[in-house]
């Protein structure tokens, strides 16, 4: 079993950055991935950014040159650095991991808000 909470979430202008973080805990050997999605309201949930235990990442399209995904050595906490901020990137983010076993678990969530 593997635990994750989200925390970071909040209302920033248009432009302006903000960083939000996922704290594993649980079986953290198990994790063979960790990835932020994102799901605005009425849209479906879409990856943001995912890195993998080799240290590839992948971003989104929509966030590449912007967004910047970090992981600590033991993965741990795993942060997505946001900038230049669009009203279009409000959204709940998700930390999300996949295990060996090709499972997958789930965070809360943590609410993004960008003013225009």
């Amino acid at each position: 079993q593997v635990q994750l909470v989200e925390s970071g979430g909040g209302l920033v202008q248009a432009g302006g950055s903000l960083r939000i973080s996922c704290v594993a805990s649980g079986n953290i050997l198990s994790i063979s991935a960790m990835a932020w999605y994102r799901q605005a309201p009425g849209k479906r949930r879409e990856l943001v950014a995912r890195i993998t235990r080799g240290g590839s990442t992948d971003y989104a399209d929509s966030v590449k040159d912007r967004f910047t995904l970090s992981r600590d050595s033991t993965w741990n906490t795993m942060s997505l650095r946001m900038s230049s901020l669009k009203p279009e990137d409000k959204a709940d983010y998700y930390c999300q991991s996949s295990t060996w076993s090709r499972g997958e678990y789930w965070g809360q969530g943590t609410q993004v808000t960008v003013s225009s």
